[in-house]
């Protein structure tokens, strides 16, 4: 993989906007303007988009043998998970309900190894960025070129699976919106009859979930953690209501960090696996802490040679896991190291692309999303 820079095209503000990237500019890394990065693209080559797609084929299959096991061998103390919520995984995996998306976080090593650093399964953002605002520059700057990314039309494909109206729920701020105002785009082009409403619209009649006109919402995609849909309102009556949740209960499971231990105990040499644990590791003077349930990279420390090299604040300072430090490639942007990060995509559960985000140390809602394109 390799880092470019290039001049921005003239007007880009504009050009993004007119198809509805509207949080371009949230301040990142302390300078305005910076979120949409495209004064810079990276080139992966075809062996290494190859390698991604296997891996993160491979890691989906490996994942959903590990919520098998979780279910079956009633795992989910290790994950520190209710038993109303164990309830409702458990209903959840035994329907078979279909996921719909989720975004593998990969950190490509100096010497070339490609390592899982976590999977958001349940409300990962930075879609829209990954599916429509790269291509579109692709389009503009390189359209002799390819990219790694067929999302737009896998979501189409997967949602045309489905039946019925599709309630599509989130909260208010831009990027949530931008990034459920897409999903509903792709699944109205699959013919679906959507609503679209926010989290405060979603309403109780006694019996059921249901909009601001009344009706009963059958199926609810929605833009909301589970563990912050368990402890709501409506919490106590998700096992009755009826609905069928997009992402499913079972994601639950892979959504925690918790996870990586035990993929690391199911998988234990696995070549895009870190190793990882539920308790400080004794001997190991370099590693990761992170929050089960974190978010942007908040409450993490890096430890390095045993001295704290980074330590980001946040709300998540509850359960922490510790996994194995990766040296992770990094690339000089005017005189800082600055670390990609390769979200890779999974649709219908097969591999569909990947979007690329940097920050100059772990990364945080401050980082910068780049796109980047195929070469020979």
């Amino acid at each position: 993989m390799r880092r470019a820079v290039v001049e921005p095209r003239l007007g880009w503000q504009r050009i993004v906007e007119s198809y509805g990237f509207e949080h371009h500019s949230v301040p990142s890394g302390g300078a305005p303007g910076a979120y949409w990065n495209e004064a810079a693209y990276y080139e992966l080559t075809a062996e290494e988009v190859d390698r991604i797609e296997r891996a993160t084929n491979q890691l989906e299959g490996m994942c959903l043998e590990l919520v098998e096991a979780v279910v079956n061998d009633n795992l989910f103390d290790r994950l520190h998970i209710s038993p109303y919520a164990a309830d409702l995984v458990r209903r959840s995996w035994e329907r078979d309900e279909r996921g719909l998306y989720g975004r593998f976080d990969f950190s490509l090593g100096a010497d070339g190894s490609l390592k899982m650093l976590e999977y958001n399964a349940d409300t990962p953002t930075s879609l829209f960025e990954a599916a429509v605002a790269q291509w579109q520059w692709l389009q503009d700057r390189f359209p002799n070129s390819d990219q790694f990314n067929s999302l737009h039309e896998r979501l189409i494909t997967a949602w045309a699976e489905r039946t019925g109206r599709i309630h599509i729920a989130c909260l208010e701020d831009s990027e949530s919106v931008v990034t459920t105002a897409y999903l509903e785009d792709t699944a109205r082009q699959a013919g679906l009859e959507t609503c679209f409403l926010t989290m405060a619209d979603i309403g109780w009649d006694g019996k059921r979930l249901v909009d601001l006109q009344g009706r009963p919402i059958d199926a609810l995609f929605k833009l909301y953690p589970w563990e912050w849909l368990l402890t709501d309102r409506f919490g106590e009556h998700l096992h009755t209501c009826g609905t069928n949740f997009i992402e499913p209960a079972w994601k639950l499971v892979l959504s925690n960090k918790a996870v990586l231990p035990l993929l690391h105990e199911m998988f234990p040499s696995h070549e895009h696996l870190l190793g990882a644990s539920d308790n400080p590791p004794y001997g190991v003077d370099s590693y990761v802490r992170k929050p089960v349930l974190g978010r942007e990279g908040s409450n993490v420390e890096v430890v390095v040679a045993g001295q704290a090299v980074q330590k980001t604040s946040g709300d998540y300072d509850w359960k922490y896991i510790y996994q194995e430090h990766h040296e992770t490639v990094t690339f000089d942007d005017g005189g800082r190291p600055v670390t990609p990060i390769i979200g890779s995509w999974v649709v219908n559960g097969e591999s569909a692309g990947v979007g690329i985000r940097e920050d100059f140390g772990v990364t945080t809602n401050n980082a910068r999303f780049v796109p980047h394109l195929i070469v020979e």
